[in-house]
């Protein structure tokens, strides 16, 4: 692994989650690079990149040093749970309907 991979710094220890996580590198930069969403880190500065493959999301944390590059600080993957997702969706369609006939019928 590379510690100057894709024009950004990555720290020991982001290669060590990749290494240990068998995750690759390529694929942590791709989230950094062109996530399908970001938000604010926990660590001052740091943002929190998200993109899925397939069952998978990747999660990559970065943020820039003091000067301006960029540096990947952890990497990590989860499974993407689409049946806990299918189940809310589901669970929120009858309260809707039950909302919206009341309104129509007046009950």
């Amino acid at each position: 692994m590379d510690k100057h991979f894709g024009g950004v710094i990555w720290t020991n220890h982001a290669l060590a989650r990749l290494n240990d996580r068998g995750i690759k590198q390529g694929d942590a930069w791709a989230t950094w690079k062109n996530p399908d969403q970001s938000r604010y880190g926990a660590t001052q500065g740091a943002w929190v990149y998200y993109k899925t493959y397939g069952q998978t999301r990747i999660e990559v944390v970065a943020k820039q040093n003091e000067r301006k590059e960029w540096v990947i600080l952890s990497v990590w993957s989860k499974p993407v749970d689409t049946k806990l997702e299918d189940n809310q969706i589901q669970k929120s369609k009858p309260s809707f309907l039950k909302e919206f006939i009341k309104q129509i019928l007046g009950r």
